[in-house]
């Protein structure tokens, strides 16, 4: 409500609505005035009035009929209405309060009187409009409220769908190479070619050709299974990337695309590990009646890295002398042993106990390589975690 407050005086009375002016302004109130109903009713729809004196016999529109279109108006039915009438209109008075008139003021005034209802009827006016006030703000709030509501609910249905597009790609790709790919910013560059040093762990079953051509299928899925999941947890647990699942053959690299400075022993460790794991496997198959062995190899070398394949189906891949050395050395490898080409020597010889087998014809390569079997890791179990993880 304005201060000072506005009050609109309907009379066809002049005399009247001098008085009322007179007296209201004395006050310290802003009146308006207007010499009939239909006037009156005009002067409220555009003056935005905090109270209406209203009298009732008027011409062209009696003070009844104004005070129900008033009633009708939105945006004026909540504005107090003080009737004014004779003392022999008080039917009328009825009539009006019960279409909705606040109180009402028989003539001749009263000044006191008139003051005590105007100032009591602003005094509700005002609590009304504070409510009226503090309601919108809570519809605003409540507004803004459900629109940030919205919006998060936005947010976390767009997180959850991107981990949900991870977890997929996580099943059919390396956890880091799903990573990037869902990191658009990092992508293309990451997974571009490029060269750089790496270790490579290949691993494969000793038996399992025989095994295909004797067991049902669905025997020598379950075996795949089973061994999937033992090197599968082990190759998460020391973060490696899974390069390829071929049958039996496991391909697992280290230091791309994500570098690891210690990523010669991670790949020792690692073989080890799968090992121990596939010797434990290896006495449950037995019981079943399969005889499978299990060899590994660790090579450290050079390579180029980067996606292979065409624009429906890509692939991420090491190429280079490197992987096909870990892939000889695997097929060299005798049940239960760990070969490792001299440069991962190199890098681990102080923290593994090793048995030199001297050198090794591996097709593909002109000289004979000398190869190593790895019998345990120094001061640490087999199933420490990697260094640095």
């Amino acid at each position: 409500m304005r201060n000072p407050a506005r009050i609109l005086a309907v009379d066809d009375a002049p005399e009247n609505l001098e008085i009322l002016r007179a007296r209201l302004q004395a006050n310290g109130y802003e009146v308006v005035t207007a010499a009939d109903g239909e006037e009156g009713l005009a002067r409220a729809r555009t003056g935005e009035p905090d109270l209406v004196l209203l009298d009732i016999m008027m011409p062209k529109l009696d003070g009844i009929s104004v005070l129900k279109r008033l009633k009708e108006d939105a945006a004026l039915r909540f504005v107090p209405v003080v009737l004014v009438t004779a003392k022999s209109d008080m039917r009328d008075v009825v009539a009006g309060l019960d279409a909705g008139a606040d109180d009402y003021l028989v003539k001749p005034f009263d000044q006191s009187a008139l003051i005590a209802r105007v100032r009591s009827l602003l005094r509700i006016k005002s609590l009304h409009d504070l409510v009226l006030s503090q309601a919108a703000k809570l519809e605003e709030q409540a507004a803004a409220l459900a629109e940030h509501n919205r919006s998060l609910e936005e947010r976390v249905a767009a997180q959850v769908a991107e981990l949900e597009r991870i977890g997929r790609l996580r099943r059919f790709l390396p956890p880091q190479i799903a990573e990037i790919v869902s990191s658009t910013a990092e992508a293309g560059a990451m997974l571009n070619s490029h060269r750089r040093e790496i270790t490579v762990v290949c691993c494969d079953l000793r038996g399992f050709t025989a095994l295909t051509e004797s067991a049902e299928p669905e025997d020598v899925m379950t075996v795949l299974r089973e061994y999937h999941q033992e090197v599968g947890e082990l190759i998460f647990r020391y973060e490696g990337t899974l390069e390829r699942f071929a049958g039996d053959g496991v391909m697992v690299i280290f230091n791309d695309p994500l570098p690891c400075a210690d990523h010669a022993e991670r790949g020792v460790r690692l073989a080890l590990d799968m090992r121990t794991a596939m010797l434990r496997l290896g006495g449950q198959w037995k019981k079943r009646g399969n005889e499978i062995g299990f060899g590994v190899a660790v090579a450290l070398g050079y390579a180029t890295l980067g996606q292979i394949g065409f624009d429906r189906r890509l692939e991420y891949t090491a190429i280079g002398s490197v992987v096909s050395l870990a892939h000889r050395l695997c097929a060299a490898a005798q049940s239960g042993q760990v070969l490792i080409s001299p440069r991962v020597f190199a890098a681990v010889e102080d923290s593994c106990e090793v048995a030199p087998i001297g050198e090794l014809s591996l097709k593909g390569f002109h000289r004979p390589v000398a190869a190593y079997d790895v019998v345990s890791w120094r001061d640490a179990g087999p199933d420490a975690p990697p260094a640095g993880a």
